[in-house]
């Protein structure tokens, strides 16, 4: 589908019957997903289950499905919907402004992520998206920066202000919160908006770039003898 190919801040003609479907398309798999964790933790309350482990032990055989299973898992509501408002709009941004990289970029962040906890983290079980929602905002505020593109260093900026608060979770300051997650979660981020600096959206081109350059006013060899009297060239031969 010719739509899925369609990136909004090219310079192909404006088209907003497209620009409406990229606008639904990249909001529903968010929609979605979030809808997903919604649905594991009615599950878990309504029949009296505890999930938590399907989250991530370190180092263990037993703990390896969480790498996949834990973002799914989390520990109260207030858990869940400190996570889905985050995740909604990171993950609608990465789908709208990078298309094309989209599901490869949260595809490595989610399992990059999770395998950096599992072979660095502390003997406790791992749970919550909260190392996604690092990834995609460490993802987009430096892919900004290292594209030294304006409109995607909005997106930074907004990301910076809305969610700045963040930054302290890397560290382990608060007792009974993964800062793990956190910390490898940005570094995944980070590594994958350096590593694909180069693809992706492309910086538009402002008018004054392709105004070509004057060259210098250069002599033909005929020219250049022309300009020169013989007592000139005397002068030269000294």
């Amino acid at each position: 589908m010719p739509v899925f190919n369609y990136y909004p801040r090219n310079h192909e003609p404006f088209d907003k019957d497209t620009e409406k479907k990229i606008f639904k398309y990249s909001l529903l798999i968010p929609v979605l997903i979030v809808g997903l964790f919604w649905l594991v933790k009615v599950a878990e309350n309504v029949l009296n289950l505890d999930l938590t482990s399907l989250g991530i032990l370190p180092l263990t055989i037993k703990g390896l499905p969480g790498i996949i299973l834990s973002p799914f898992i989390h520990g109260s509501y207030d858990h869940l919907l400190s996570n889905s408002v985050p995740f909604l709009i990171l993950l609608f941004a990465l789908l709208y402004f990078y298309r094309k990289l989209a599901y490869r970029i949260f595809f490595l962040i989610y399992i990059l992520s999770g395998i950096c906890v599992w072979l660095g983290g502390r003997e406790s079980w791992h749970i919550g998206a909260s190392g996604i929602v690092y990834g995609l905002a460490s993802f987009l505020f430096f892919s900004g920066i290292f594209r030294k593109d304006a409109n995607l260093l909005t997106i930074g900026i907004i990301v910076v202000f809305l969610y700045g608060s963040m930054f302290w979770g890397i560290f382990p300051i608060i007792p009974g919160i993964s800062w793990e997650s956190h910390l490898w979660g940005s570094a995944s981020g980070l590594l994958l908006a350096y590593y694909y600096r180069r693809q992706g959206p492309a910086r538009p081109v402002s008018s004054w770039e392709n105004e070509p350059e004057e060259d210098d006013e250069e002599f033909s060899e005929e020219e250049f003898n022309e300009e020169i009297t013989p007592e000139d060239r005397n002068l030269t031969d000294m």
